[in-house]
């Protein structure tokens, strides 16, 4: 399915019945890298997924991207769906714009998931990301397929999976450069940590404890900088655990997305 948001038409599915929850992956992945996350989730939510723009089906406008209209995607694609409210899991750049999402409109969310994500892009994080933005500017993103795969997946991982690292790869390669670079050019602006406090909604934060990246110490920071906020380390993960360690990373969704007193919803019907 399809909406046009701020002028972008963006891909999306729904599925489910039950409180909507929303989906945001990666950077060069696509609305599929959450497949893993579905069968359980599903029992208990309406799931909402969508390509952010420049990746999968969704247009790939020229950038630079801004978080204020990666975070606009996700209210329009609402507002066009008459959500009021949803959960939100953000993973990588999902939770970056997770966080703005918890700032610029809190109303609209009930809780938040924040997973291997950071909240702040140092001086040095910004030259390595003017790097990679200039290669793929000039090559496409075939010469970082192999390293992106090294640094999302744990080495053990990799030699046992090359099913799953097949997948991956090809999403990576699918991603436009545009939509590449236009995502880059918002990450090298992420600077939330001293404003973070001002969220008042329940967060959980995943971080993967081999996660290089966005290591265990950058979730801790957010998890310290919001009130309440509980912090997760998955061992044996790295960047997407949600695929590297679906039944941990599935658990702690449905520990922190469904209260106590709420029986499951497919046995309601």
């Amino acid at each position: 399915m399809r909406a046009s948001v701020g002028g972008v038409e963006l891909e999306y599915q729904v599925e489910g019945q039950g409180p909507w929850l929303i989906l945001s992956h990666s950077l060069t992945t696509d609305l599929g890298m959450w497949d893993l996350q579905m069968p359980p989730l599903l029992k208990q939510f309406r799931v909402l997924r969508y390509d952010m723009r420049g990746h999968g089906r969704s247009a790939a406008p020229a950038g630079p991207y801004s978080f204020d209209e990666l975070g606009g995607d996700v209210l329009g694609l609402m507002d066009a769906l008459g959500i009021d409210r949803a959960s939100y899991v953000g993973l990588s750049i999902g939770g970056m714009i997770g966080q703005h999402l918890a700032l610029r409109a809190p109303e609209r969310f009930e809780r938040l998931v924040l997973a291997n994500t950071t909240s702040r892009i140092p001086p040095e994080g910004v030259a390595l990301w003017e790097e990679r933005i200039r290669a793929v500017g000039e090559r496409g993103l075939e010469p970082l397929v192999q390293s992106t795969l090294e640094r999302w997946f744990t080495e053990p991982y990799r030699q046992a999976n090359s099913d799953v690292m097949a997948w991956i790869g090809a999403m990576i390669r699918r991603t436009p450069a545009a939509g590449y670079i236009g995502c880059g050019r918002a990450i090298q602006t992420l600077d939330l940590t001293d404003r973070l406090g001002a969220i008042r909604l329940p967060v959980l934060v995943i971080a993967g404890a081999e996660d290089p990246g966005t290591p265990p110490a950058a979730g801790a920071g957010i998890a310290q900088a919001i009130p309440g906020a509980r912090l997760e380390i998955i061992a044996r993960a790295s960047h997407l655990s949600c695929i590297e360690q679906p039944e941990t990373f599935n658990r702690l969704l449905l520990d922190f997305l469904t209260p106590p007193d709420q029986a499951d919803f497919s046995a309601r019907k």
